[in-house]
């Protein structure tokens, strides 16, 4: 090694200590885990997709914090405990109804439920309905349409008629439990807001 290239590694040395030295001084000697957030305490959840997709992303999130505050664990706990093989118990199966429910009246509540004429072309998209009554509906004006159908009217129904206990049958990890919820729910949902359109004509 050269004379002057010998120079380069002490100061880099030095600056890592200096660095080190900073974060000891302000209290980054000491390393405390984060806690797991507290399910109970109201949080902000967002999705990416839009539409009964995104509606049901929220309502799963919403539901497993509501579980795990109804249960007395973590989140993260119940999420990790739900997608283990095996039965699911009573009161997790009751505990994630009751979650799901209350985060429908949370999301009505802070006005973050969207309209059900919102929803109504995509769950027709997906309805299996002759011609003339889905002309029919989707002629149905907005008014009328949310006049005799409430959002959160549509999602308790489709809720308290889910099979959670198949819903939650064989998982194998934590992104299986949202995505078989979601999956569910939103069939759900879209069942619900087609036999409820179809009363309206």
């Amino acid at each position: 090694m050269s004379r002057r290239a010998w120079p380069m590694p002490a100061v880099a040395l030095a600056l890592v200590a200096a660095v080190l030295g900073v974060q000891v001084a302000n209290g980054g000697g000491t390393f405390e885990p984060l806690r797991p957030a507290d399910p109970c305490a109201p949080r902000v959840v967002t999705s990416q997709a839009d539409g009964i997709d995104g509606l049901t992303e929220r309502l799963v999130l919403l539901g497993i914090d509501g579980a795990a505050c109804e249960l007395g664990t973590s989140r993260e706990a119940l999420t990790l405990e739900l997608a283990q093989p095996g039965e699911r118990t009573d009161a997790q199966v009751e505990a994630l109804r009751t979650g799901l429910l209350s985060a429908v009246r949370r999301m009505a509540d802070d006005d973050t439920l969207p309209p059900a004429s919102d929803l109504v072309d995509e769950a027709l998209d997906n309805a299996d309905l002759n011609g003339f009554l889905e002309a029919a509906i989707r002629a149905l004006p907005d008014s009328v349409v949310d006049a005799a159908l409430a959002t959160d009217d549509v999602l308790t129904r489709a809720i308290e008629d889910l099979d959670l206990r198949a819903v939650l049958a064989d998982l194998d990890d934590q992104q299986a439990l949202e995505r078989q919820m979601e999956a569910a729910i939103t069939r759900a949902v879209r069942d619900s807001l087609e036999a409820r359109l179809r009363d309206l004509v």
